[in-house]
């Protein structure tokens, strides 16, 4: 399972002009599910997630999670993440999970971090997503979490 974090002030994601979730301080995270991912994968990730070290700390060092600075988590589904890139001119996606199990995925990240998180938001799987951010920093990190981590 794979994250593209962003450190922001603030995110929006908006599907048919309407707003359906927004954060302020906090972290904006695309999730692509691969075919090998289970909810293991899917529960290790959110761990990090919640517990990644990318808000500064009085010192200014990278030092807090979003859990200690109590900031916003905006979840995205984002199957392009699971792109093999390696070779050509256009991206092939037979590493990325088929959609039934990237929703199923996305779905358990999504309840799992309402359950040990209170400030959740999140996109819509297979929607036409329109994402604005302003990245505090810029910070941004991958992660991947699975048997090709």
């Amino acid at each position: 399972m794979i994250a593209l974090l962003q450190r922001v002030s603030a995110a929006e994601v908006v599907v048919d002009g309407a707003s359906v979730g927004a954060i302020g301080h906090g972290l904006l995270v695309f999730l692509g599910v691969e075919a090998d991912d289970t909810p293991v994968e899917a529960d290790r990730l959110l761990d990090r997630l919640l517990n990644y070290r990318v808000f500064a700390d009085e010192a200014g060092r990278m030092n807090l999670s979003l859990r200690d600075v109590d900031g916003g988590l905006l979840l995205v589904p984002q199957f392009t993440l699971a792109a093999d890139t390696r070779k050509g001119l256009r991206p092939g996606f037979s590493s990325a999970a088929p959609p039934d199990l990237g929703m199923s995925l996305f779905t358990h990240v999504v309840a799992q971090a309402r359950r040990v998180y209170s400030q959740v938001e999140q996109g819509v799987f297979g929607a036409d997503m329109k994402v604005t951010l302003t990245n505090d920093g810029p910070v941004t990190f991958w992660l991947r979490v699975g048997r090709g981590a």
